[in-house]
Parts: structure tokens; sequence; C-alpha cells
């Protein structure tokens, strides 16, 4: 029982390591498909097979009873461990917002916007508020709301006020 215990304990460090460091197996098993062999992967199935273990044996079954147990164990959580980390690693990310997200977004006038010439408006884009250059056919005075119409560049857009009744 005291070897199924020091072994439930040393994957629960195992998988410790491989939630504050990474993965330090990364890139040892290449030749594997999909991350089969992972720090996450061997740290789970080694502490369900001595926990496992460690219940079977304190319940008196035979050692080789206990061993499949445990290697039951082992196998259901070290699969639970790669369809997680397989699951994080492969889901979406918000990628990055850029000055082309604006474009169709309503924005609100910071510094009055001149016929000839920029202002600056505030345009909230994924959670993001950008601050941008803004210029439009009509001068446009600050706390407007406006639609962004276009890039001008990668600071600057173009707009046209919303007229409210």
């Amino acid at each position: 029982m005291t070897v199924f215990l020091a072994l439930g304990i040393i994957g629960l460090v195992v998988l410790a390591l491989s939630l504050v460091a990474g993965d330090v197996l990364d890139g040892m098993f290449d030749a594997l498909e999909g991350d089969i062999v992972s720090t996450a992967v061997i740290g789970g199935f080694v502490s369900a097979f001595g926990f496992g273990g460690a219940a079977a044996s304190g319940a008196d079954l035979p050692t080789p009873v206990s061993i499949a147990i445990g290697a039951g164990a082992g196998l259901v959580v070290g699969w639970f461990a790669w369809w997680l980390t397989r699951l994080v690693k492969d889901g979406p990310s918000d990628g990055t917002v850029s000055i082309e997200h604006s474009v169709g977004q309503v924005a609100q006038v910071i510094t009055d916007i001149p016929a000839e010439g920029y202002g600056v408006v505030r345009v909230v884009v994924g959670g993001h508020a950008l601050q941008l250059n803004a210029t439009a056919h009509r001068p446009i005075a600050a706390g407007a709301k406006v639609d962004v119409t276009g890039v001008l560049s990668p600071t600057a857009v173009s707009v046209t006020e919303i007229w409210q009744p």
C-alpha cells in the first residue's frame, strides 16, 4: 500500500509541475500522434494508478487485482487529462484586435473633427477601447456619435455622423 501511495503523491507532483511549468516533455515524443504522452497525462495516470491501487490494497484485495484496478483508474484519468489538454490547446482564441475590426462600429468623437483635418474618436472593438484619428466630410463636434466607415491608415479612420432626431 505504501508503494501505491508514494506513486499517487509522485503523480500529483508531476501533475502540479505540468500546471505550473507547462509541458516539460514537449518535443520528446513528437513521433506519437496528438500529444498522447504529455506531462499532464503521465501525472494523471501515475497519480490515479497509485491512489486507485492504494484504495484496492486498503480493501484487502490481492496485489494483482490492486494493480489492475490502479491501471484502470490510471487509464481513465490519463485519457481525461489528454482530452482536456487537447481541448484547451485546440480551442479558439480571441485573436488580435486590429483597426479593420472598427469598420461598421459606432464611435464617440473625443476631439472635434474639422472639415479638412483630423480629430480623435474612441471605438470599442472586442472589449478593447481604441482611440483613432478620424476625418469626415463635414465638421463634427466632440461628444457626437459616429459610424466608422473606412480605414485610411493604421491609425486613422473615416467616419460619418449619426443623425439623431
